[in-house]
């Protein structure tokens, strides 16, 4: 993973795109996943809906999931980056991604999967968890998300990007570093 686009990945670019917004839970992955499908006009799915209502309910007693757990959920976020691909279509998907085996599900090798990795110190997403109300992944799964956390590689397709900014300059660096502006 890179923090810029070199010129030839920007000149070998696959016509579509499907960017993975990425990341642990609070990080910013639904504010910055909607902003960004809004900005560019791009199909959006929230990456938690795709949970069985199992896990959903796992995370909500304060337990984290397993590798088990996850699996299905990995497959169904898969499988809505393929559709968008297959039909000719861009797209934004939220999905923590947190191993690289998950990204491995999600990305198989495809061109036209992106991550854009929302990376932040553990101190200002737990100020950021704790200040949001709704959400099923309690604080206290928290520190299992950074031990799970194995951060995208040079070699897997995407961008880091910190989370300091505003959302709004978060998609603007995120539009800029992948060349995306019409």
């Amino acid at each position: 993973m890179r923090d810029m686009p070199s010129t030839a990945d920007a000149m070998s670019a696959p016509d579509q795109r499907v960017l993975v917004v990425m990341g642990v839970s609070g990080c910013g992955k639904t504010t910055v996943g909607t902003l960004l499908a809004a900005r560019l006009g791009w199909p959006y799915e929230e990456g938690d809906s795709l949970h069985p209502k199992a896990n959903v309910e796992k995370m909500a007693s304060g337990h984290p999931l397993t590798d088990d757990d996850r699996w299905p959920w990995l497959e169904k976020v898969a499988e809505w980056s393929e559709d968008r691909l297959a039909a000719g279509e861009n797209g934004v998907i939220t999905c923590s991604a947190l191993k690289r085996s998950y990204r491995d599900v999600i990305n198989r090798g495809r061109l036209g999967i992106e991550f854009v990795y929302l990376q932040g110190e553990k101190q200002l997403i737990a100020e950021r968890m704790a200040a949001r109300h709704g959400h099923f992944m309690p604080l206290s799964l928290l520190d299992s998300q950074f031990a799970d956390l194995e951060e995208p590689g040079d070699d897997e397709p995407g961008i880091r990007v910190h989370i300091g900014p505003a959302p709004e300059t978060i998609v603007d660096t995120i539009i800029t570093q992948l060349k995306l502006e019409r």
